[in-house]
């Protein structure tokens, strides 16, 4: 196979007309021709650095086909969610799905599960298990040590789970919101090479001198290109582009090309943005993907221009795998595996008596993960804190999904309903059900939603009702991925047009609202969480 065009050499930072001679998968030669009429360019297929793939509510093989379509060959893909609710059992489903498309999938090992003990998960990992599956060629790494508290502290445990990669000669991925100076440099010394956390530039510098790649994050909820990008002109050498969380609709309208599109737009080299999205990521994991050289693996895409970048066709392995916005990648059908086994609620089960005096309130902030502590008066009615439409004041809850449990309360601002209420299966970490909404009685109703289908993302407004069942862990569909983005785009338009949202993305926002590893106050399980000194509210 021969292919024409311009070529984006990023090693050698050139482009030249010329053609691509593609034999078994391999880039036989590369030969210049300035003759060659064709004006697309081809370049090497894009790498998401950092995502859970979990996220996009799809199992790995339906990510691959709408993630193929936008001119993505690879992830860097942490299985930390399923992980979470099924163990090692989990990753291997991630893996052996994976398995059975052309697209390349690079997995690590997930290094907190449970991520806290202040939560209830569905399963554990221990620092024996997680050597055993850096030993396995599919794990390419040690995925975000998001206890960053137990690395400064000299954790045995976590200590030992960074050991195992080293001894593997595997990177360690970090998660260190707002740690700097000499902590991050602790942090660093233990081995921890990147962070996807960084927001600001002045966070990200200062972790970039102290031995670190900074990953810089544009997902569905968590946004931090606008604040970082002024580093792809200084500190290309140092970023990577990724996504971490992309719900099913926006990966179906793009993906890393919209990334790399922007950041052009913006002015930034292309050389240094590709790099960052391409290069950098193959490099420092180790991946086997081609980076458009002679013997190098054929994964490369074919766009019409480095302005509009419209993905034309993308190939993996010298494989079609996406033309024209159509993937070539076949349905894999996936018998579902889960862990879920709580009972229905009522609304007995999550009244709140009325206390004196103000309260703790999560401040939910549309793009950011960071929750902001509010302290108020809260909305009494019959001796019962109630939702407070008019202080957008809402109820919220976390219900524990693996065994019977009283319902964790507490009360939220930022989500905007005017009325009904959303639920959701989806909740980092451990992933037990999520809920907020105006009323008792449809968060109710939201919550059984989600747990007749054993796990989903729910909406109801008043006797209005609609669910999206993720039978995979409770955190994936089995179906086609156009049909989980459409229904689940539907879903997120009822919750901004008729319940009021203003976010962005209200069911990811809902979802991060138990993580309990980023500041500043969250909601786990077993009550309202101290995200700064890491311990429960005391009037809980």
């Amino acid at each position: 196979m021969i292919l024409r065009g311009n070529i984006v050499d990023i090693v050698g930072e050139k482009i030249f007309k010329g053609e691509l001679h593609i034999a078994q998968g391999k880039i036989e030669k590369i030969i210049k021709n300035a003759e060659i009429e064709e004006e697309e360019y081809i370049l090497p297929g894009l790498v998401d650095a950092h995502i859970h793939i979990e996220s996009s509510m799809l199992i790995p093989s339906e990510f691959a086909r709408l993630a193929s379509v936008h001119g993505t060959v690879a992830t860097v893909s942490d299985p930390h969610e399923i992980a979470n609710v099924l163990g090692i059992k989990g990753v291997d489903f991630m893996i052996e799905n994976a398995a059975k498309t052309p697209f390349k999938f690079y997995f690590g090992a997930p290094s907190c599960v449970p991520a806290t003990s202040f939560e209830t998960s569905g399963a554990s990992i221990n620092s024996q298990e997680i050597e055993q599956l850096l030993s396995r060629k599919e794990i390419k790494y040690l995925s975000e040590m998001m206890n960053f508290p137990g690395v400064l502290n000299d954790d045995k445990e976590v200590l030992a789970k960074i050991a195992a990669a080293k001894k593997y000669n595997k990177p360690v991925d970090g998660h260190a919101p707002g740690l700097k100076g000499k902590d991050a440099k602790k942090y660093v010394d233990a081995g921890i090479s990147t962070d996807h956390e960084c927001f600001t530039i002045e966070e990200a510098l200062d972790k970039i001198n102290s031995g670190m790649y900074v990953q810089i994050r544009e997902g569905s909820a968590a946004k931090n290109y606008h604040a970082l990008a002024p580093l792809l002109h200084t500190h290309h050498k140092y970023i990577m582009l990724c996504s971490d969380d992309k719900h099913p609709n926006d990966l179906q309208k793009g993906h890393m090309n919209e990334l790399v599109k922007r950041a052009i737009g913006d002015g930034y080299d292309v050389m240094k943005v590709l790099q960052s999205c391409i290069l950098n990521p193959i490099k420092h994991y180790g991946l086997e993907v081609g980076m458009l050289q002679e013997k190098d693996a054929a994964d490369l895409i074919i766009v019409d221009d480095l302005k509009n970048f419209n993905v034309k066709a993308t190939y993996v392995d010298g494989q079609l795998i996406a033309e024209n916005g159509q993937t070539k990648i076949a349905s894999v059908n996936e018998e579902a595996v889960n862990h879920f086994f709580t009972n229905e609620i009522n609304e007995n089960d999550i009244e709140t008596p009325a206390k004196a005096g103000k309260a703790n309130i999560i401040q939910a902030v549309d793009g950011e993960l960071i929750t902001p502590k509010v302290i108020d008066f809260l909305k009494v009615e019959n001796d019962l804190f109630v939702s407070d439409i008019d202080k957008d004041t809402l109820k919220i809850l976390v219900l524990n999904r693996y065994e019977k449990a009283k319902p964790a309360l507490g009360f939220i601002r930022g989500f905007g309903f005017k009325k009904g209420a959303i639920a959701s299966s989806v909740a980092h970490d451990s992933h037990n059900i999520v809920a907020v909404g105006v009323s008792d009685r449809e968060i109710v109703k939201a919550v059984n939603l989600v747990i007749k289908e054993k796990g989903g993302v729910a909406w109801v407004n008043g006797e209005e009702s609609e669910v999206l069942p993720l039978p995979v862990a409770g955190l994936m569909s089995n179906k086609k991925g156009h049909i989980v983005a459409n229904q689940y785009d539907h879903l997120d338009s009822l919750t901004k047009n008729v319940l009021g949202s203003k976010l962005n993305a209200p069911y990811m926002t809902l979802s991060f609202m138990a993580l309990l590893v980023i500041p500043e106050i969250k909601l786990s399980d077993k009550g309202l969480f101290d995200g700064i000194n890491f311990l429960f509210f005391e009037d809980d």
